[in-house]
């Protein structure tokens, strides 16, 4: 073992200080490039929304996966601290290539705004992202062992908090760069055209991703470093291989039981590896369910019913919730003197991560009491808007509705799309039949400006905007075509007496331009809209006022959420407790049970079960859909207790260990071996002495 000096503050060694920055920077620079990405292939690489969410979560999925790397390199090879030092650095440099990948004036050499050659870009972003992976994965598992190792014999409760503090880092750095690289990438830059400013964005998480390097070296002399013990993982398979063989061999009765089945190799193995390994199985054994847990929990995502400013409800709540945890709870829970083991906060973890989706469940039902009603199977619904100067009489089967001028029906009308006719009439005026083939399980909107002029319109909306988004579309009643840009987006060649598609909008008020060629320089062009709320749907009809300029008329299609964003707190709150017992808790339970050659092994497995979790969640995603979003998650909840029931009953059966007491146990025996090999005859002149 190589130690540094012995720094110390308030009973902590000094060197976590400069790791939990590190990690703090770390996370900062991964999740801003993140939260960027999806918006990045979508608008400047202009991939479509398929190709750009399979990348990106091929991407996520490789970062859970090199820890494995990360950890063989570490424990076998380089040693945690060079490993984290040398992978840094391919990370730093995947993120600068990123942010390079992202100038536009790479390749715009006509400067017109747009690169000439887009695969350049493609293939800088994809080795950055790959270098990206391979560096964030990689030093995953061994910043959180290599944090464990500072701290002697006797620290594990100031190791228990250096956990805590760590995941309070790492959701710090998080929620502080989800709410940063956004604002980052709107402002505008550029050198010949000025766009939206992905190299800043993607620069800021380059430039910290250095400075988490440069903080990690600069505590060197303090850093306690454990050092490699060769080729540790080959050795581990080849025991396994051996035990498993010579099991086999000796299958008969006439061979004995032994208590272990990896003590089957101890004809070739000694017993300090055979001990070791033992652990380690031990708790990979106590993993088999909780991938299961991480797919369900990561459907965290699916309960945010409301608008995506919740999405930082989790993170802010983690800030909050990990002091109070450690410096409060625990210490109220030691005092009424219950043992409150690792593995039995893992159990409550999970349940109160199972108690998030009850609470989720009970708020769908009141949200789903507020929902518009959309149609099924067979049926159509159908509303009238007039955009007509005269009052209009329209007939369905079975009911007969008056529309007067710029004004539409009370809301949609259902009916069956077998036996369905629709009569138009004015005052004085023949009847016009309705003629257009409806599509069932659509709402269509009917327009009418004349008895005899109608157009029939597909709503393209069968639920409510996803994700609090507001859904904007326009009706041209103004005769001649326009376009009409909305905050950056725009709606191209919306014809007379028709309407467009809908743009979804979050929250808030926003400004719109009316654009025209038949409109007079000295018509007021720009409009806004009224306070956008969560989850709505409107549609503005543009008219020609007696001056002949243009003038917005508003009609609510689907009216906003009324149920408080304040009953979801609960379920964040739940599931923010859950994540805080469970996977603080296993990092330091894959510290403290892990054989001192196999630490950054046990983070990765731990971190293993993450990346299964999600490759569940991608293998099953959209395989079962259920009608009633409550019942998904009354589901989720009862599968996520099921989960929690089964590790609680593998719980049960396992005993805690202390590896460096088993370590130490076995150098004493070493010595000793070693003191006979020596001296034959100290052993017995010893038992002699004591009998005379």
């Amino acid at each position: 073992v190589g130690i540094g000096k012995t720094w110390g503050c308030f009973g902590y060694p000094l060197s976590i200080f400069f790791i939990v920055v590190n990690e703090f920077c770390e996370r900062f620079s991964y999740y801003g490039m993140r939260a960027l990405l999806i918006l990045y292939f979508q608008r400047f690489l202009g991939w479509n929304d398929n190709l750009g969410t399979a990348i990106y979560h091929t991407f996520v999925a490789l970062c859970y996966l090199t820890p494995i790397l990360g950890a063989l390199i570490a424990d076998s090879w380089l040693g945690k601290f060079k490993t984290i030092v040398s992978l840094s650095i391919v990370y730093t440099i995947g993120q600068v290539v990123i942010a390079v990948s992202s100038i536009n004036d790479l390749t715009d050499f006509n400067h017109d705004g747009t690169p000439n050659n887009i695969s350049v870009h493609v293939a800088l972003s994809m080795i950055g992202l790959v270098l990206i992976a391979l560096g964030t994965g990689g030093i995953k598992p061994c910043v959180s062992a290599f944090g464990g190792d500072q701290f002697e014999e006797g620290q594990e409760k100031q190791r228990n908090r250096f956990f805590s503090i760590f995941y309070l880092a790492i959701n710090a750095g998080s929620l502080l760069s989800t709410i940063i690289t956004p604002m980052l990438r709107v402002q505008v830059c550029g050198i010949h055209s000025k766009q939206a400013c992905y190299p800043l964005a993607f620069g800021v998480p380059a430039a910290l991703m250095a400075v988490s390097l440069i903080v990690f070296v600069i505590g060197s002399g303090m850093y306690k470093k454990v050092q490699p013990q060769g080729n540790i993982m080959s050795k581990v398979a080849r025991c396994i291989g051996f035990a498993i063989k010579n099991r086999i061999s000796h299958r008969s009765k006439k061979f004995p039981k032994r208590e272990h089945w990896l003590d089957w190799a101890s004809e070739k193995y000694d017993e300090r590896l055979i001990s070791q390994i033992k652990m380690v199985t031990r708790v990979m054994f106590l993993y088999i369910p909780l991938p299961m847990f991480w797919a369900l929990f990561d459907q965290q995502g699916i309960i945010e019913i409301q608008p995506d400013q919740m999405q930082t409800v989790n993170a802010i709540l983690i800030v909050i919730m990990v002091p109070i945890v450690d410096a409060v709870v625990y210490p109220l829970i030691a005092k009424c003197g219950l043992n409150f083991t690792s593995l039995k906060k893992m159990t409550v973890g999970m349940f109160l991560a199972s108690m998030a989706f009850v609470a989720a469940a009970i708020v769908q039902v009141d949200i789903d009491k507020t929902l518009p009603v959309f149609p099924k199977g067979n049926e159509v619904q159908i509303k009238v808007l007039n955009i007509g100067n005269n009052s209009m009489t329209v007939s369905f089967p079975g009911t007969t509705v008056t529309c007067d001028q710029m004004s539409q029906t009370n809301g949609f009308m259902t009916f069956n799309v077998d036996n369905l006719s629709i009569n138009i009439s004015s005052t004085g005026t023949p009847v016009t039949p309705v003629t257009h083939n409806f599509e069932s399980g659509h709402r269509h909107t009917l327009l009418v400006w004349a008895p005899s002029n109608y157009q029939v319109v597909k709503d393209g909306l069968n639920q409510k905007p996803e994700k609090g988004r507001n859904g904007i579309r326009f009706v041209n009643a103004f005769g001649e075509s326009f376009s009409v840009t909305m905050d950056g987006e725009v709606y191209n060649n919306v014809s007379g007496h028709n309407a467009s598609e809908y743009l979804f909008f979050s929250s808030g008020v926003k400004s719109f331009t009316i654009n025209s060629p038949e409109i007079s320089q000295q018509c007021e062009k720009q409009f806004k809209t009224s306070y956008l709320e969560f989850g709505s749907a409107f549609t503005y009809v543009i008219t020609r006022k007696s001056d002949g300029c243009p003038e917005p008329k508003i009609f609510e299609d689907i009216s906003p959420n009324t149920v408080s964003m304040a009953l979801q707190i609960p379920q964040y709150f739940l599931l923010t407790c859950g994540e805080v017992v469970f996977s603080i808790t296993g990092l330091e339970f894959s510290y403290s049970q892990a054989p001192s050659n196999m630490k950054s092994v046990l983070q990765a497995g731990w971190l293993l079960t993450v990346a299964v979790g999600n490759i569940i969640v991608l293998i099953v995603a959209g395989a079962g859909q259920f009608s009633e979003q409550w019942a998904e998650y009354v589901l989720f909840a009862a599968l996520l207790l099921v989960v929690c029931i089964i590790f609680a009953i593998m719980a049960r059966f396992y005993t805690y260990v202390n590896p460096a007491e088993i370590e130490a146990q076995f150098d004493e025996d070493d010595k000793e071996d070693d003191l006979e090999k020596s001296n034959p005859y100290a052993k017995l002149d010893f038992v002699s002495q004591t009998q005379m």
